[in-house]
């Protein structure tokens, strides 16, 4: 199948861990990822019904090779600090903004240059946006995954 981009907006909060979780929720429950065992490529007696839990999606070995696409294939931030890893979202450091940028403070209308600061498959990133007065507004979340 290969990778897929994803990206996704929430609204800001200060805890960048707190948001992810919700977003995998609620992506999870929205049922808006790919599901390998459903896919209509498969004969009707292969094709699983959807996982009621997070916990059975990724113990589906279908599923921990290849990946839902989706925001589902991170699992937590890690700080601006440590070395990319893969499977972990991380957030833009003000460097990285400013090279890209030219400011530290990105709105919606940055995205398009820094949408490259994600570029290989399993990793995400992470950036809050401000609005036109510089406060908070949302994260972005972005990245590539699947197999």
């Amino acid at each position: 199948m290969g990778a897929s981009a994803w990206d996704y907006y929430v609204p800001y909060q200060k805890d960048l861990d707190v948001a992810l979780e919700e977003l995998r929720h609620r992506v999870f429950l929205a049922g808006d990822y790919y599901w390998v065992r459903g896919g209509d490529w498969l004969p009707e007696e292969e094709r699983r019904p959807r996982p009621l839990t997070l916990d059975e999606l990724w113990a589906d070995e279908w599923t921990q090779h290849s990946g839902t696409h989706s925001i589902l294939d991170v699992f937590h931030v890690q700080r601006e600090d440590e070395e990319p890893e893969v499977c972990a979202v991380q957030p833009v450091t003000a460097a990285e903004t400013r090279r890209a940028t030219g400011t530290e403070r990105l709105t919606r209308e940055h995205v398009p240059a820094i949408q490259n600061l994600a570029r290989e498959r399993g990793y995400g990133r992470c950036a809050v946006l401000h609005d036109r007065h510089g406060t908070p507004h949302e994260i972005y979340f972005w990245g590539w995954s699947g197999d």
